[in-house]
């Protein structure tokens, strides 16, 4: 049994990773801004009001979880937005790295006491921040953002590797939730796919850039 950190954890993506990871008998770790009845009935242990911008309620969770070691920290919290370059909105803009780009380096910062050999961190990007595979343009926060994601996992593989700690940079498909309009897969293929990259993960492969079908993506 694994003990799984994930944040953004009351919908969506997170939700369900946090479904199918307690049906097979991981712990889950759920972080979020506020709760649902849904995530409550899973029966795992549940930190709300808790946002990856906010140093001060994360360090809290870490105080909190003593001397917990995390097996797999999962940075799945994030926004999404579409600036065109005709409607760019730097506020907005600036708040895609705030919380996809900097909030999944705050918390894997803050909880990386919990990380120990054999400890996957796994961020959870976009292909829509690659740059070979821009096809199209706008969403200039999001895909900016998510660009800035991809090199600090990068970084992270690098920095974590003498102490044999693995990195993934997962993007979870277009994936039929609030954020997309409800188009794409459903979470529950979303969501299997994820964890069989997580499960597959090695410190030989860390810093990797992979869909959730496992194929891999263009930087």
């Amino acid at each position: 049994m694994a003990t799984v950190l994930v944040t953004g954890a009351n919908k969506g993506i997170g939700l369900e990773l946090s479904r199918q990871l307690r049906e097979r008998g991981d712990e889950v770790v759920a972080l979020c801004r506020k709760g649902s009845p849904a995530l409550e009935a899973l029966g795992v242990r549940l930190f709300e009001k808790v946002d990856v911008t906010d140093p001060a309620a994360l360090e809290a969770v870490s105080r909190e979880l003593g001397d917990t070691r995390i097996d797999v920290l999962i940075n799945n919290a994030g926004i999404f937005g579409n600036e065109s370059f005709d409607r760019l909105d730097f506020d907005r803009i600036r708040e895609h790295f705030e919380v996809n780009a900097l909030g999944a380096l705050r918390v894997t910062s803050i909880m990386s006491p919990h990380l120990a050999k054999g400890s996957k961190v796994i961020l959870m990007t976009s292909r829509m921040g690659s740059i070979g595979d821009n096809g199209s343009g706008s969403y200039y926060g999001y895909r900016m953002a998510k660009a800035a994601l991809n090199m600090a996992g990068v970084n992270l593989a690098h920095d974590f590797r003498s102490r044999g700690v693995s990195v993934a940079i997962l993007h979870p498909g277009m994936v039929a939730t609030e954020m997309t309009g409800h188009q794409g897969i459903s979470t529950e293929e979303s969501a299997k796919g994820l964890i069989s990259r997580i499960d597959e993960l090695q410190l030989e492969s860390s810093g990797g850039f992979w869909h959730a079908n496992g194929e891999r993506l263009p930087w």
